[in-house]
């Protein structure tokens, strides 16, 4: 390991490997805190109260990604796992994915969302239970370099270092402290408490989240005779709206597993109750809504407690989905990264880029001149695609009058050319790692050009 900075990353999640996964190749210093005892790849904990950002990028992913359990991914992504040399491994992991089928609580079928094919992007948008990608990215990191178990409680800056102190009474020091550690991080909790005690913190990252659904996801194994849907080479996704604010959810991965998820929507008074309401996320209560939803029929055949009985315990987990985009993403020597998988590996891509620009020396002003620049590429598009992700979960599984008459619309009298073309322009973004070779575009849609640095960030580097 060559001397240098030393990095620090708070988050073993999916952004937070593949921050490792990028600093591994760059051959820097770096270390992953992670709070929970051990690492699961269906979130740290079998209830999770923490938010989602979904900023993913392809029409089907809205739903997909936000589950948890079942994950797809595309165009936006893949060439990032072609240059780590992994794409042939994410794609033994995976199915394709033509698109998801809606219905409604009758199983009367709505419509079709419909993928864009690898003729077109280059790639196949792909399917896979989450777990899957995790294990594949977390055999990556050397086990030496992640601590499990490291609740962060303090981050203070001395002596050009930043530290953090953890509830187990160690403390640690780095050069860049980065928060991969989603929303309610305390990582963001310290900076905003220091920006704020400074006057200079946006009074917008004050605001509560926007909280739209409860979910509960799962990953069933079954048996292949029972669902003709699994024993062909493509992966099936279907969601049904109830007629009570409710959703279901399944999809196909490999192994002859089921994805699946609940979903409740809520109204803006019952977001507000459920910020205090911790009753709700015990093993009764998850019991509770599992039996809410055991009689539900299952597009693919029987009852939705088919599948659920085919669910081992330790892979069920609640989710309490809140979204947001803060205005905040770094201060002194620590940046943040954001929530959602796609959405935060992304991040990973252009903050590792603009680091690699400024060469080795992290001194403050160098790393404000990468994170500004980061936040440049990354800010805009993502409020784009969180207020763009919101309006299709709306459109996908909401159950207001208004949503109802959107979707009607969408598959009555919307051409499957213009959700072509919405699907062209999203695929059209595709970051990549710059400091490894380049991509070439396989595909008949256009991709945008791969961001450069700014001439500032280019003259930090040759003065380094």
């Amino acid at each position: 390991m060559s001397d240098g900075p030393v990095v620090m990353i708070i988050g073993g999640g999916i952004g937070g490997l593949m921050l490792g996964m990028l600093f591994e190749r760059l051959n820097l210093q770096y270390h992953i805190f992670e709070r929970a005892t051990e690492l699961r790849s269906l979130g740290n904990a079998p209830n999770s109260r923490r938010r989602h950002i979904n900023c993913s990028k392809c029409l089907t992913s809205r739903i997909i990604s936000k589950l948890g359990s079942v994950m797809t991914v595309g165009p936006n992504i893949l060439p990032v796992f072609e240059q780590l040399g992994l794409l042939e491994e994410v794609m033994k992991l995976s199915l394709p994915c033509p698109g998801l089928s809606i219905y409604n609580h009758k199983l009367d079928k709505l419509g079709n969302i419909m993928a864009l094919s690898a003729k077109e992007t280059g790639y196949d948008s792909v399917l896979f239970a989450r777990p899957r990608l995790y294990e594949l990215m977390k055999k990556q990191i050397p086990p030496n370099k992640i601590s499990l178990g490291k609740k962060i409680l303090s981050v203070k800056e001395k002596d050009d270092k930043v530290l953090i102190s953890c509830s187990d009474g160690s403390i640690y020091e780095g050069d860049l402290l980065i928060g991969a550690d989603g929303a309610h991080s305390a990582v963001r909790q310290n900076i905003f408490k220091t920006m704020g005690e400074l006057g200079i913190l946006p009074k917008e990252d004050l605001e509560n989240f926007h909280i739209g659904y409860i979910n509960m996801v799962g990953v069933a194994t079954v048996d292949s005779e029972k669902y003709p849907q699994m024993n062909d080479g493509i992966a099936h996704f279907a969601t049904v709206l109830g007629k009570d604010n409710t959703n279901w959810n399944v999809a196909k991965v490999p192994d002859n597993q089921i994805c699946w998820a609940l979903g409740v929507q809520l109204s803006p008074a019952e977001a507000k109750v459920q910020h205090f309401r911790n009753s709700e996320w015990g093993p009764e209560a998850n019991e509770t809504m599992l039996k809410e939803f055991e009689s539900k029929p299952c597009p693919w055949g029987g009852v939705m407690k088919d599948i659920f009985d085919a669910t081992p315990k330790n892979l069920i987990s609640k989710v309490f989905l809140e979204e947001k985009i803060f205005k905040t993403w770094h201060h002194s020597r620590t940046v943040l990264i954001g929530d959602g998988a796609i959405n935060a590996m992304q991040d990973a891509v252009i903050l590792v880029n603009c680091l690699h620009d400024i060469g080795n020396e992290y001194t403050v002003e160098n790393l404000t001149v990468a994170f500004q620049e980061y936040y440049r590429q990354r800010y805009l598009r993502s409020a784009d695609l969180v207020k763009g992700s919101n309006t299709m979960g709306k459109i996908m599984s909401g159950q207001t009058w208004s949503e109802r008459i959107i979707r009607h619309t969408l598959f009555n009298f919307i051409p499957n050319s213009v959700q072509a073309k919405i699907s062209a322009k999203v695929a059209s973004y595709r970051p990549q790692i710059t400091w490894l070779p380049l991509i070439e575009n396989r595909g008949t849609t256009p991709v945008l050009p791969q961001e450069k640095p700014r001439e500032v960030l280019v003259k930090k580097a040759e003065a380094i």
